[in-house]
């Protein structure tokens, strides 16, 4: 990538290279692309790196909408603000700032309750477009309209990002470290801490242990929940668990008779206080609410399921338990001021961050990295935009 002053490219289009999605599934193809200018409330940033997420893998294997070609994936990352549309205040050029799917206008009903984090003013929609004028700011060099991807679009040299999905973060820290909180880490960790408001001395189960259910025990662990119990498949697993607090273990594919829920059940002599579902599977989450203590238990969904999945739960259940069941998107975290306090965790050695990057790869290697993360080889792969690296 070439370096470019703000004076030369303010207010133009920016020739870089970009990964495009072209065909689902198919490797991706770095290319040059024009990025153009900001529109009013949005900024156009420089990506200094961008970390892979599963939610890239499924969007890049759909052969149907929300599945859309040709598309520049990637949500994950920390960028320097290029330049800045009209109506932009709270940024300016030079500021280092982290991209999210959610945003955080600060304006409307929910933004400014501290019981919401679902934007009422730009709502969550997985698009195609910028937020609010519904054009992409990509295209190809023959003039090909490029999709954009969770309104970041991170696997750029350069992208145009809405201000209300974008944090100004302190510039000092490591950005292969503060890219994980744009997406992956801080939802597992917020859904610990915001969603659920996990009680020190608490009992929780997370089904799932990726990197978001991971993350949830780094949260949990930081909320001080002295038994947390991770369900997986795969029993290795359970070692790398350890590192973030898992205490017990369930393979979900060794329960004998038992369900999941009534090995559960028995662990915690009648249910745990807090149940994350973090692989996206609507037969998860009826064990998990199984599993729940009835009277004041959770369950916290995080995983998501295919496109027109359905639970069943029993209404005399519901009735008679007196358990909650609630989503959970970005962990319920406000981004603007949720994601500074995380920052600060991990300077002070509260909250791990580094223990989940397992992988870091040029941009030119990008397709290794979905390769890695694809054959379950790796939490997360740190993508730098501009730098050698060895994997």
């Amino acid at each position: 990538m070439d370096d470019k002053s703000s004076s030369e490219t303010r207010g133009n289009p920016i020739r870089c290279r970009a990964a495009v999605s072209r065909k689902p599934g198919e490797p991706l193809v770095i290319e040059e692309v024009m990025v153009a200018p900001p529109m009013a409330h949005e900024v156009r940033i420089r990506i200094i790196c961008t970390s892979l997420c599963h939610s890239d893998i499924t969007f890049w294997k759909l052969k149907d909408f929300p599945g859309i070609f040709p598309r520049i994936l990637g949500h994950e990352a920390i960028g320097v603000v290029e330049s800045v549309g009209e109506d932009v205040d709270e940024v300016s050029e030079g500021d280092t700032v982290i991209p999210t799917f959610m945003p955080d206008c600060g304006d409307c009903v929910d933004c400014r309750s501290k019981k919401s984090n679902l934007c009422s003013k730009l709502p969550f929609k997985v698009s195609p477009w910028m937020p609010r004028h519904e054009t992409s700011r990509f295209t190809d060099l023959k003039g090909e309209v490029l999709y954009h991807f969770l309104f970041v679009s991170s696997f750029s040299e350069y992208t145009v990002v809405d201000v209300a999905h974008v944090t100004k973060i302190d510039p000092s820290i490591a950005p292969n470290r503060a890219c994980l909180l744009s997406c992956g880490v801080s939802t597992g960790v917020g859904a610990a801490w915001r969603t659920a408001n996990v009680e020190k001395g608490s009992t929780v189960v997370i089904f799932g242990l990726g990197s978001i259910g991971l993350a949830v025990a780094e949260g949990a662990r930081l909320c001080g929940a002295t038994k947390i119990i991770g369900v997986d498949l795969n029993p290795d697993k359970f070692e790398n668990g350890k590192k973030f607090g898992v205490t017990d273990f369930v393979n979900s594919g060794n329960c004998g008779d038992k369900s999941v829920s009534q090995v559960i059940n028995e662990m915690t002599d009648g249910g745990a206080d807090y149940c994350f579902e973090c692989v996206g599977m609507a037969s998860l989450v009826h064990e998990a609410y199984a599993c729940c203590r009835k009277g004041w238990g959770k369950t916290i969904v995080l995983g998501v399921d295919k496109p027109g999945s359905k639970l069943s739960l029993s209404s005399f259940e519901v009735l008679h338990s007196g358990k909650s069941l609630m989503g959970s998107l970005f962990g319920g975290l406000k981004a603007k001021s949720d994601i500074p306090i995380l920052l600060k965790k991990y300077l002070d050695k509260e909250l791990q961050l580094d223990e989940f990057v397992t992988h870091e790869v040029r941009f030119d290697d990008i397709n290794k990295a979905f390769d890695l993360l694809i054959e379950g080889n790796c939490l997360r792969c740190v993508i730098w935009m501009d730098k050698q690296v060895s994997s």
